[in-house]
């Protein structure tokens, strides 16, 4: 499946009222540079090409397995007798 929209690339000038001629690139270069407006839409870049040092925040916390014995527990508080 091949994505609708590629790009960006930069609007040369605009031709007539309905076309715009693009700047193309090596990969593009065998098709015609004047498309219709109608295909045109705003390149807004996302925050990954804005800020591209920025760490990514993991999608979920890593899960760590820890086991307890109940010996280990006793150990290391104080249990207070009964007074009774």
């Amino acid at each position: 499946m091949r994505d609708s929209f590629v790009g960006p690339f930069t609007i040369i000038e605009l031709i007539g009222k309905n076309s715009v001629e693009v700047k193309l690139t090596e990969e593009f270069s065998m098709k015609c540079p004047v498309i219709p407006v109608s295909l045109v839409k705003p390149y807004f870049q996302t925050e990954e090409d804005k800020f591209p040092s920025r760490k990514k925040n993991p999608t979920s916390p890593e899960i760590v397995e820890v086991e307890y014995s109940p010996g280990a527990v006793k150990n290391n508080y104080q249990v207070q007798e009964d007074q009774t």
